[in-house]
């Protein structure tokens, strides 16, 4: 599910009002206004300044989770391991972000934001120089482990940052240009790494990331206001993940999710060995995929919104064919490059349907729902990556990742029909 999606709900607070309820009786932000004085809130400013800042950051971490996915052959040469060993510096980060979701979030909840936002930059740009200038693969593993362990925290504390610099009636407007600097890099970004890794090596392409984290660092330092650490909340949320329906959610989220992104990660080796498409034209092949999953989930939002049980069902069929499809045409160029963009527009379709299925079932404790969502997105990423990997070193070939995702993604199709999707309907 996209971050965009599960960090903006949770700045609502810890209690959600019923799906029926409508927008403007549903009760404002406890956040306070933010104040004229602020570096970043400049008198008739559009956008704060601190809030491109925070973009900026959210545009370095979506860099440096996708980038080595068009680079996994050139890293697997340069390590001397091979391509699906390579592409465990993918699933150990996302497994590193489900982790640092609750641990590292939980340990920066009592600072104030800003300063947690900074603790976690410096460790970002930490990682990725070590894995810029790892010698061999399991430093280049450890550097990444240390970057994704940011992740999570990053997007958390940076949405209630975000939503804290602008007045109550702009706050979901604030996450939504913080967490654009996420989706630039999916469209934008990435392929420019690519390009970059391709032509100066891999480890420019980190080095990269590393920079952009700095700029990042300057930007919060001297445009983000301090604000105090938020209050803590009474009790534990813990209990809502053992809810049946929160588990399903989040088995959803894992099974869609991982069969996405288990066909999507071995896409430089699957053009270039199959298709035959050249390493140059892996970046546009990049972008296509990064448009899909700009425009689906908007698409996907646009559907929650009308017909949650709808969305939940349709997509996961959608997708299978979709994902079929593409590994039946994977030998033409063509239509190759046009299912890249469907299978991105259709997978984040189903980001927005499956955010609010989880909050709905876990209405008292939206954040920790929040960031089970994370987790689950992530693992799913590990998975997928992980049997896609193995595939591949049985001898099934390049497109055999695909097949796997597909299989993922069927098994959450009969999950999303077997059980209700509203909390009256179970």
């Amino acid at each position: 599910m996209s971050e965009l999606d599960q960090s903006a709900v949770t700045r609502s607070g810890d209690t959600q009002p019923d799906d029926t309820q409508p927008d403007d009786e549903r009760p404002d932000d406890k956040l306070p206004a933010a104040s004229p004085d602020d570096p970043s809130a400049a008198p008739g400013s559009r956008v704060p300044a601190g809030l491109i800042a925070l973009a900026i950051g959210g545009f370095g971490i979506g860099l440096t989770e996708f980038v080595i996915s068009g680079l996994l052959t050139d890293v697997s040469v340069s390590l001397g391991v091979s391509v699906p060993t390579a592409g465990a510096l993918i699933w150990s980060y996302a497994l590193a972000v489900a982790v640092g979701a609750f641990t590292v979030t939980a340990a920066l909840t009592r600072r104030p934001p800003k300063s947690a936002l900074l603790i976690l930059l410096v460790v970002f740009v930490v990682g990725n120089a070590i894995t810029a200038l790892a010698p061999g693969f399991e430093l280049a593993l450890v550097g990444r482990i240390v970057t994704a362990m940011c992740h999570g925290g990053y997007f958390g504390i940076g949405a209630v940052m975000a939503a804290d610099l602008v007045p109550p009636h702009r706050r979901a407007g604030a996450i939504a240009i913080m967490f654009g600097g996420l989706t630039s890099a999916n469209v934008f970004g990435v392929p420019f790494g690519t390009f970059v890794g391709q032509n100066l090596g891999w480890r420019a392409a980190f080095w990269v990331v590393a920079a952009v984290g700095v700029v990042a660092f300057v930007g919060i330092l001297a445009l983000v206001p301090d604000r105090p650490a938020p209050p803590q909340p009474a009790g534990s949320a813990y209990r809502v993940l053992l809810r049946p329906q929160v588990v399903v959610s989040v088995a959803l989220t894992m099974l869609m999710f991982g069969g996405l992104f288990g066909a999507f990660i071995y896409v430089e080796p699957l053009v270039t060995n199959v298709t035959g498409f050249s390493s140059g034209a892996v970046p546009w092949l990049l972008v296509l995929f990064g448009l899909g999953l700009f425009v689906g989930n908007l698409a996907g939002g646009w559907l929650a919104d009308r017909n949650l049980p709808l969305a939940l069902r349709g997509l996961p069929v959608l997708l299978t064919a979709s994902l079929v499809v593409y590994g039946l045409v994977a030998h033409w160029q063509i239509p190759t490059a046009v299912m890249l963009f469907v299978i991105g527009a259709v997978g984040f379709a189903t980001s927005p349907p499956l955010q609010l299925r989880v909050i709905r079932f876990a209405s008292d404790a939206p954040t920790m729902a929040s960031a089970a969502n994370i987790a689950a997105f992530n693992v799913g990423n590990a998975i997928g990556t992980l049997l896609g990997g193995l595939a591949i070193s049985v001898g099934l070939g390049w497109v055999s990742p695909v097949w796997m995702g597909a299989g993922m993604v069927v098994a959450a199709a009969v999950l999303a029909f077997a059980t209700g999707h509203r909390p009256a309907d179970n």
